[in-house]
């Protein structure tokens, strides 16, 4: 049995918060106190290796991370299969880590009015799914609108408030995923202005340094992005030798193994303020073709060291 890790600070809320312009200056120290990463895996990262669902989770825990993020789909399979919610609540919680996030494709922001109903009862199912194995957060991509027509970002943020309603009541929150390759919230500047507009108070985006790439966010926006306004980001990296328009997930590598600017996204990340939980999210084909252990702890540590190497810089 591995044992129960001691438990981080628990998360805040992006309550009485403002989204842009955090009091705090970029320049003046930070107390270490109320600004802190954990780390988390995206089972993205390990799932070509096909070791099973449970599987999963040890390796997660063996290898050092605070929380997993899992995949809908995976935990519906375990069910069909005869598996139920309350053994596997027991099995996480044994193994001492938390449920961060899930990775889901409803279809809540479409135009067409009969698939966002189906796409909002979904997402109330899956919710619910999730509470019950204590997961507090659900990811809200642009799923169902990555091509044209391009939406008005005024009903994409009235849409997303009436999902984040049901997280009220579910205690799951949905937050707001930017994909690089979409049509619709394929850039940081969007999900800002659908996460202020929505005016609730736990809206909240889910960035990706490779998506930011993909789709030309670039990263100073970061430093206007206050407290929890952000929880969680992917980490990975993006190749220096395929232009943007181009790249694909698969393409992604281990935090610090590319191009990204991971000195600048740590030190915004900082300074912005709120517990931010980094997780690792990969694609790559090559790390498939290795041991799922082996890939797991490798990116845990370079993920570490591109967060160590960013903090010698901030004066604490």
């Amino acid at each position: 049995m591995i044992s129960r890790r001691k438990a981080i600070k628990n998360l805040g809320i992006f309550s009485g918060s403002t989204l842009l312009f955090p009091q705090q200056s970029i320049g003046s120290p930070v107390s270490a106190n109320n600004n802190n990463f954990s780390y988390c895996l995206n089972t993205s990262t390990i799932s070509g290796q096909k070791i099973g669902f449970l599987k999963e989770f040890e390796i997660t825990a063996s290898a050092g991370y605070d929380g997993i993020e899992v995949w809908i789909r995976d935990i519906q399979k375990y069910m069909e299969e005869g598996g139920n919610l309350k053994d596997l609540k027991k099995y996480i919680d044994d193994l001492g880590i938390r449920v961060e996030n899930a990775i889901g494709f409803a279809q809540w922001i479409v135009d067409d009015n009969n698939k966002r109903n189906a796409g909002i009862e979904q997402l109330k199912r899956e919710m619910d799914l999730l509470a019950q194995i204590g997961c507090k957060r659900i990811a809200a991509p642009p799923a169902g609108a990555t091509s044209k027509p391009i939406l008005d970002l005024f009903d994409v943020a009235n849409r997303y408030r009436t999902i984040l309603e049901i997280g009220d009541k579910t205690g799951v929150t949905p937050q707001l995923e930017i994909w690089g390759s979409s049509a619709n919230l394929y850039h940081i500047s969007q999900a800002v202005f659908v996460t202020t507009a929505a005016n609730h108070p736990k809206a909240c985006i889910l960035p990706d340094v490779y998506h930011m790439f993909r789709g030309g966010s670039g990263y100073q926006s970061l430093k206007q992005i206050a407290g929890n306004a952000i929880e969680m980001f992917h980490f990975n990296d993006f190749v220096a030798d395929i232009p943007r328009e181009q790249q694909k997930d698969s393409d992604r590598v281990y935090p610090g193994d590319g191009a990204a600017p991971f000195k600048q996204i740590v030190t915004d990340l900082y300074n912005a303020g709120g517990t931010k939980i980094l997780s690792l999210e990969l694609f790559n084909q090559n790390y498939w073709e290795k041991d799922a252990f082996e890939v797991a702890k490798t990116g845990l540590q370079k993920m570490k060291m591109v967060v160590s190497e960013a903090l010698k810089t901030i004066d604490h």
